[in-house]
């Protein structure tokens, strides 16, 4: 009877709430998330499309200058570093796909902790520039709290 109660009750059970970002002038990203080496690697690569309120959150477990590259990855990008408290520290607009070597790599100004992927032309339509601050909702980890350095 206790097996059918717990089984009865998971199903019932709400899924967990979808990683959001939310961007300065109201929009809602939905986010996949990349925080293992693996997901870091593969990020958006050998994907020919990505939903119009889609998006990709690379989080690192320490500040530093994470240059990325368009390797294989076949639509064309905004990168937008942040720093640990949510607050963007550099963009890069419609970065090029690269689908040979030499594939060019792209660097921040500043130091930060986390990068988003987005889709070309989303950060200047929606107010994702140096200083402004994102929102997020459901990302464990992120934005970082308490951390001291």
């Amino acid at each position: 009877m206790l097996a059918v109660l717990l089984t009865l009750a998971t199903l019932n059970a709400a899924p967990p709430p979808l990683p959001i970002c939310v961007a300065p002038d109201g929009t809602r990203i939905r986010l996949e998330l990349a925080v293992t080496d693996q997901e870091r690697f593969l990020g958006l690569m050998f994907r020919d499309q990505l939903a119009a309120d889609g998006g990709m959150l690379f989080i690192f477990g320490q500040d530093d200058r994470y240059p990325f590259w368009m390797k294989n990855t076949f639509i064309a990008l905004d990168l937008v570093w942040l720093d640990k408290a949510g607050k963007v520290v550099d963009v890069r607009a419609d970065v090029q796909p690269c689908r040979s070597d030499p594939c060019p790599s792209y660097a921040p100004a500043k130091t930060g902790r986390a990068v988003l992927e987005i889709n070309a032309g989303f950060a200047k339509a929606h107010g994702l520039a140096p200083g402004a601050q994102l929102r997020f909702e459901s990302v464990s980890g992120f934005p970082v709290k308490g951390e001291t350095k």
